[in-house]
């Protein structure tokens, strides 16, 4: 996987994650740049001095700095539901996103809520990959993120181990008179489509952002962090 810009670079190497060999652009001489070379040192990273030209044909928007990693590894959802976190799980649950800009933006607003994981589809949706880890400004590497078969058995089991799990759609109760404290899941649909049938059908609940406008809807990551932050005001 190749994963570009300063910062995301800099989180991977935080994070301990593999980096098989980071190319650097050559003549890079401020600050910033000498302080993540030297730390791609101290980690053993091996690293490539190239053209600007090299890197232009690997990536856009890289900033001087290109990895390659492993492939992003993905957390089981056993990690997930820690039992040390009972009381305190908040998970979020997306429904076919398929812009990895959006999934980027919504792990990223994930991450700054400390929500405890992310759990997204491993068919029909955006996996997790060197857009998305961009977008999300390296969020990817500090926030659990599993995938699954079926996400209606996995609202099914979430609620037999009491966890209130709510869809985030229209024709739903309006959010700020949902009690989103203990034990919870926002289940956040597809930009297209928003959360499916059954999958809404089988949720605890649906609550919907307030909207006074003539638009019908919100950019799928607009409202996913509009939840998520109510969440995390309600819960602290």
């Amino acid at each position: 996987m190749i994963v570009q810009g300063k910062n995301v670079i800099r989180e991977l190497l935080n994070s301990g994650k593999t980096i098989n060999k980071l190319y650097v652009q050559n003549n890079l001489n401020d600050k910033v740049s000498n302080d993540l070379i030297s730390l791609a040192k101290q980690k053993g990273v091996k690293i490539d001095f190239v053209p600007k030209v090299v890197l232009d044909r690997k990536s856009n928007h890289h900033q001087g700095f290109v990895c390659e990693t492993t492939d992003f590894e993905y957390s089981t959802m056993e990690e997930i539901l820690d039992s040390e976190q009972v009381g305190k799980r908040f998970l979020v649950i997306l429904d076919g996103i398929e812009d990895p800009h959006n999934l980027g933006a919504i792990i990223r607003t994930c991450e700054c809520a400390g929500v405890t994981g992310v759990i997204i589809p491993d068919r029909r949706a955006c996996q997790v990959n060197d857009t998305v880890i961009k977008t999300s400004a390296g969020a990817t590497t500090n926030i659990k993120i599993a995938r699954v078969n079926n996400l209606n058995n996995l609202v099914l089991d979430l609620k037999k181990q009491d966890i209130w799990v709510y869809a985030l759609e229209l024709g739903g109760k309006n959010i700020y008179d949902t009690n989103l404290t203990g034990d919870i899941a926002i289940v956040v649909g597809s930009e297209g489509y928003g959360v499916s049938r059954l999958l809404k059908q089988n949720c605890d609940d649906v609550m919907s952002l307030m909207q006074k406008g003539k638009v019908n809807s919100l950019n799928a990551s607009v409202a996913a962090g509009i939840a998520i932050y109510e969440a995390l005001r309600q819960r602290c």
